[in-house]
């Protein structure tokens, strides 16, 4: 009994430092919530190599461009033969059906190969599930399910709100009774 629980702390205490030496290198948690889509929060150098090695053409940064090392990082992008497009999402405020439309038209054009992220995974998520709604016309639970797989978190009640349907007292009535 005793060494079972000198094995299990031992194990815990491996992965919290696996844990911290991530953190202290600065290495993002990686997704892959579709083929041929990456999302996460902001890459390092190295990860950078590794994804364009791994055939990763373009990466989405949905920062606003004085967020963190935003500026910084785009030249890392492009550095590296990479195309780079941002598409400013700052909060729950801009989970918009445009910006939705945008950031599907953007994943068309580039097609396999794309690294979406912002700070955390957070708004990536967030924006994916609107997207998989409003635009491929996936179910509520469906386009959740996709906004999960991508990183979201504290953006869920809002993505969830967004994608209630209707309800019958919100409708547009043109004539005199609904």
């Amino acid at each position: 009994m005793n060494r079972t629980i000198v094995r299990t702390l031992v194990n815990v205490a491996l992965l919290l430092s696996v844990a911290a030496f991530c953190a202290l290198l600065g290495a993002t948690e990686l997704r892959q919530p579709r083929p041929g889509l990456t999302t996460g929060g902001p890459p390092t150098p190295e990860q950078l190599d590794r994804l364009a090695a791994d055939g990763v053409h373009t990466v989405i940064d949905l920062r606003p461009a004085g967020e963190g090392d935003a500026a910084q990082q785009e030249a890392q992008v492009r550095a590296r033969g990479l195309r780079f497009h941002r598409l400013p999402i700052a909060g729950a405020d801009d989970l918009t059906a445009a910006n939705a439309a945008a950031l599907k038209q953007l994943l068309d054009e580039s097609g396999d190969g794309v690294l979406l992220h912002c700070a955390s995974g957070n708004r990536v998520g967030a924006l994916l599930a609107l997207m998989a709604a409003q635009q491929e016309q996936a179910s509520p639970g469906d386009a959740m399910q996709l906004g999960k797989a991508a990183g979201i978190k504290s953006l869920e009640p809002a993505v969830a709100q967004r994608l209630l349907p209707q309800s019958a007292d919100k409708q547009d009535c043109t004539g005199a009774t609904c």
